[in-house]
């Protein structure tokens, strides 16, 4: 009769609609076989970017700071000393230093010269289980757009653009927790205070 559908064709439309409903729609799939992104290793938290304790450039003069700063008195070891290059006159901040390494730092150190500001010194105290790992992630992201001087476990020197950065972790004996400290100068003065410094 005409108009009524053949076997053949009514097979074939079967089969259509079989594979249309067993297919999953493209976006739901989520093969077996592949892998899971890799999650990056740097840390996400911007505290952990030493560019974040430069709240004022190299060379601000210290009257000139837009930053409300104390004095904070020093005690010299006249012994190490490397002469007049050493001399220097620290401050802190009034309010809340800032964050170093997801942490606010227990120290933090605006030195001048001249009373132009030549030295940054900042530290936090990391729990000694995690203290290694953290420095090392910290250090592989200060090295990555940087000159690396030294790195190892302990130990991070580098040279970014015009500023030289030298980052330590150090256990405490007797204490709960390892520190990690960090110093920022300028290449200019990084050279002037090593070719000061008395020989061995």
């Amino acid at each position: 009769m005409k108009g009524r559908p053949t076997p053949v064709c009514c097979a074939a439309l079967l089969l259509a609609l079989t594979a249309c409903a067993s297919a999953p729609p493209p976006a739901h799939r989520a093969p077996a076989d592949q892998p899971a992104p890799a999650q990056s290793a740097a840390p996400t938290d911007v505290s952990y970017d030493w560019h974040g304790l430069m709240l004022v450039p190299f060379g601000t003069q210290l009257k000139s700071s837009p930053v409300p700063l104390h004095e904070v008195l020093l005690f010299h070891d006249e012994s190490q000393s490397a002469g007049a290059a050493d001399v220097k006159d620290c401050y802190t901040v009034d309010g809340a230093p800032p964050r170093f390494l997801g942490r606010d730092a227990e120290e933090y150190l605006l030195c001048f010269r001249h009373d132009n500001l030549n030295r940054i010194d900042a530290s936090v105290r990391v729990d000694p289980a995690e203290a290694e790992r953290t420095f090392v992630r910290a250090c592989a992201m200060w090295l990555k757009n940087a000159t690396p001087t030294a790195g190892t476990s302990a130990l991070c020197e580098g040279r970014d653009g015009e500023i030289v950065f030298s980052a330590r972790l150090a256990d405490n004996p007797g204490e709960t927790a390892a520190r990690v400290s960090v110093t920022l100068t300028t290449a200019a003065e990084a050279d002037s205070v090593g070719a000061a410094a008395p020989g061995p």
